[in-house]
């Protein structure tokens, strides 16, 4: 009995150790993803489960986002969970997004889904139209996003028409211009092709260096009273506030979280921000390094494609000449037959008028033996010896023609039989020569500059060493130059694409950003959101920190 009641008990104790649930679903920008939390779970430890399972360790970008009445909010690190004004319907939604922006994407994001996930959110926001970017600068960003999805351009693969299914410029760009969709896609692939040799996360890294220009990237709107008071005469503030408690919140905790940010970066790099960026250089090496091998390999095996349809062509070339020559060589035996036969014929009929000839000389000398003592029969027999005298003339000349002809026909039977000679010599080269060249069974040296570098098999083996690091310094300063080059001449481009499309704009379609957008671009930009963020580079860091504490 008392074992019973213990067994009751150690099963009903273990039913209350096992913690309660909950599903979550949490959409990140191309996939979505279910948890099981616990109900004690706070919402740091939701994120950091988040984090873990997509790989992530900059970590100070992102948060999970939900909707509250048509408002949008952000968990709270700090807070449970299931004491947010949340649905209680499961599964819970969240939407894992950017809730800060890098002020320079190139220097600040290292790891390459930080860069995957920026690149998808604010190509997103340019096509929803909630971050404005001007016609031309969205053909370009079309550009790199088309390179990013499908890599170089092969005009044999991206034929007319690839891109009638992408969703590649906002719907204000396509409506403001009487363009046709063909005419934006031959834009886009003209620009398109010119990225030739740009991986994956360099043409996504690309289009964010661009993105992060314009004016609209990184800011958030509300709508706000504008009470304006400002707080001390000395100081430009502004005091505001919204209509809603939720959004005065979500202000300030933007406003908290950017000026961490701000302070962070201010700061030196944690031990771990380094390791993450040693990791980096280390990684862009092997894929330059890994890179640079395919493109040798694909270089060699289109050579050897070359090579072979060279070998092709010039094996398909001796075949017709083969042909041609059996073709030669079986008229010149028909005609030779036919020219002996022919000179045969003619020899006979030669020996044949000459033996007539000979009867009719013959018979002309019995003629005139023959003595007639009439006048009749002399002037008829002189008549007939003129007739047989005329017959054996052309006998004799027929006989002559006949025998120039037979000469003729042997020496046209000669030449047909050299002619035999030399199509059956032909044949007999052509039969003999090698088909294929020989070829270097060694693979192509490998450059100096790979020397610390061993290939085995398909493994890539590397050693990184200081100067290999001092060199991809260097490299990346190289790099900082050209595109420094590029932007200049991506800027001409640019200008030239606006003047192109210009004459096709519809006034009457522009929107009220467009013709801020205008203005602002004919006084010089001067007010715009990427000015304010250089005049703050440009001052100390000590006037930096205080201006933000200020706040």
């Amino acid at each position: 009995m008392a074992g019973a009641i213990a067994s009751r008990m150690s099963f009903s104790s273990l039913k209350r150790k096992q913690p309660k649930t909950f599903t979550v679903r949490i959409v990140t920008m191309d996939a979505e993803m279910e948890f099981n939390c616990e109900m004690k779970w706070k919402g740091k430890d939701l994120f950091d489960l988040v984090c873990r399972t997509l790989g992530l360790r900059e970590t100070w970008f992102f948060g999970l986002q939900y909707t509250i009445k048509d408002t949008v909010a952000w968990l709270k690190m700090d807070k449970k969970v299931l004491d947010h004004d949340v649905s209680k319907e499961e599964p819970v939604t969240f939407h894992f997004l950017a809730k800060f922006y890098p002020e320079n994407a190139e220097e600040e994001l290292v790891q390459e889904i930080t860069q995957h996930l920026f690149f998808l959110q604010v190509k997103k926001q340019i096509l929803d139209e909630k971050i404005y970017c001007p016609p031309e600068a969205s053909v370009l960003l079309a550009s790199y996003a088309v390179q990013a999805k499908y890599g170089d351009y092969d005009p044999s693969v991206h034929k007319r028409g690839f891109l009638a299914q992408e969703e590649l410029l906002p719907k204000r760009v396509i409506n403001l211009y009487q363009m046709t969709p063909e005419m934006w896609e031959e834009r886009i692939t003209a620009w398109y092709a010119e990225h030739r040799g740009r991986a994956r996360d360099e043409a996504e890294m690309e289009y964010l260096k661009i993105a992060q220009d314009l004016e609209m990237y990184g800011v958030n709107y509300f709508t706000i009273r504008f009470t304006i008071k400002p707080l001390d005469k000395k100081i430009d503030v502004f005091k505001f506030n919204s209509s809603k408690l939720r959004v005065n919140k979500l202000i300030l905790q933007l406003c908290i979280g950017n000026h961490d940010l701000f302070m962070r970066r201010r700061k030196a790099d944690s031990l771990e921000v380094q390791q993450m960026k040693a990791q980096a250089r280390e990684e862009k090496a092997r894929k330059q390094m890994e890179r640079q091998r395919l493109a040798r390999e694909k270089q060699m095996r289109e050579e050897a494609e070359r090579t072979r349809d060279e070998l092709e062509r010039r094996l398909l070339q001796m075949k017709e000449e083969a042909t041609m020559a059996n073709e030669a060589l079986m008229r010149s035996e028909e005609t030779a037959d036919l020219l002996a036969e022919k000179a045969q014929i003619t020899e006979e009929e030669a020996k044949l008028l000459a033996q007539k000839a000979a009867e009719a000389e013959q018979e002309m000398q019995r003629i005139k033996a023959t003595a007639i003592r009439t006048e009749e029969e002399k002037r008829l027999m002189e008549q007939k010896v003129l007739e047989a005298e005329v017959l054996a003339l052309k006998m004799a000349e027929e006989s002559e023609r006949r025998a120039k002809e037979a000469d003729q026909l042997k020496q046209d039977l000669q030449e047909a039989r050299e002619a035999e000679r030399r199509a059956k010599q032909k044949l007999l080269e052509i039969t003999t020569k090698p088909a294929y060249p020989p070829m270097n069974p060694l693979p192509a040296p490998l450059p100096p500059d790979m020397a610390s570098f061993n290939l085995v098999g398909d493994s890539l083996s590397f050693d990184f060493k200081d100067t290999d690091m001092k060199r991809l310094s260097m490299e990346i300063e190289k790099e900082k130059v050209e595109y420094m080059e590029k932007s200049k001449h991506l800027q001409e481009q640019l200008n030239e694409l606006k003047t192109e499309i210009e004459a096709l704009r519809l006034k009457e379609r522009e929107t009220a950003l467009d013709m801020l957008h205008s203005e602002s671009s004919d006084r010089g930009g001067g007010g715009s959101k990427h000015s304010t963020i250089k005049k703050l580079t440009l001052q100390s860091a000590k006037s930096r920190v205080a201006f933000f504490e200020e706040l």
